[in-house]
Order: structure tokens, then sequence, then C-alpha cells
């Protein structure tokens, strides 16, 4: 099993045991082979869900220039939304099961066909 995939098991486990939510695998793998390299580093492969800085660049880069979507306040609700589901004290919490989860809230899966 390659390195990608180890990790989309580990994505699909969080996502069930914290998230409480059955993954669409093809989509999953989808999604985190977008994340590309950052997966791999371990600062880079989580967000922090108290950094604005880190949010900020959520909605920047992935819901606004990846989703397409227009920046508004409901962005905002849709990553705290998340955060919540994932769970604010989780201190992992995965870029690839975050992006999953806004891809899957704002019903863009069609942005990885």
């Amino acid at each position: 099993m390659s390195k990608r995939d180890e990790l989309i098991v580990k994505y699909a486990a969080d996502l069930k045991d914290k998230c409480g939510v059955t993954p669409n695998m093809d989509l999953l793998t989808k999604v985190t082979i977008g994340c590309g390299p950052s997966i791999y580093n371990a600062d880079a492969a989580t967000v922090s869900g108290t950094s604005e800085s880190e949010l900020a660049t959520v909605k920047n880069n992935f819901l606004i220039k990846k989703l397409g979507l227009k920046d508004g306040p409901d962005l905002d609700k849709g990553i705290n939304t998340v955060i919540d589901k994932y769970g604010r004290s989780n201190k992992n919490k995965y870029r690839a099961v975050v992006y999953y989860l806004l891809t899957v809230h704002f019903k863009k899966e069609n942005s990885y066909k």
C-alpha cells in the first residue's frame, strides 16, 4: 500500500470515528490527491481550527479558488460548521478531511469529477 493510500485510510477512519460520516471513498481519494504534497508534511497536513490566518487560507485557496464559491458570510459559517463537526478540541484536523467535509457541505462534489 502506498503512503497516500495509507493516509486515505487514516482520513476515512477520522471521518467515521470523529465526524460520524461514512465517506465516499472515491471523493475522499480525489480530495486527498487535490491536496498535493501537503499531505506528507506534518504541519501542512493539518488545519488549525483556532488560527484566523489558517482559516482565511482555507477559505481563499480552497473554497474560493478551488471550489469557485463567492466570498461571503456563508463561507465562514460553513468552515465553522465543519470545524465543529470535526471537534474543536481535536488537535489533528487533517486538511484532506476538512476539505472533504467542506466539499460535501457546499455540495461541490462535482468539482472533483
